[in-house]
């Protein structure tokens, strides 16, 4: 399920990154910008959705790594921001998906290895 919606997210931003972006808090400055929210953050959620879904179709563990890794990634972005930057309540809800993501990722990658 987390691979067939990040490649949703991935889709979208292909689609049409503007609304996509602005709803995480990201706005395209021209065709440089709509083209990294597609390249970047839609490579991302891409990558993600592939490797959770490979590795859920074919039952292996370990292609579960890489999605966990680029979540915990992010996540520690976030937390980095906070640290050096403060915090906003709209910060929680990104943070607390990543988090939840990445622990079902990393128990579902225990259990199939």
């Amino acid at each position: 399920m987390i691979g067939v919606l990040a490649l949703l997210v991935a889709a979208r931003l292909w689609a049409g990154p503007e609304a996509p972006a602005l709803a995480l808090g990201l706005k395209p400055d021209g065709l440089l910008g709509l083209s990294t929210l597609r390249a970047d953050v839609g490579g991302f959620f891409a990558a993600g959705g592939l490797f959770a879904l490979a590795g859920a179709i074919r039952g292996e563990g370990r292609l579960l790594t890489p999605p966990a890794l680029l979540l915990g990634l992010a996540l520690a972005g976030r937390l980095l921001t906070v640290a050096v930057d403060g915090y906003t309540p709209a910060m929680l809800q990104p943070m607390v998906i990543e988090a939840v993501l990445v622990a079902i990722l990393l128990l579902a990658r225990r259990r199939l290895a």
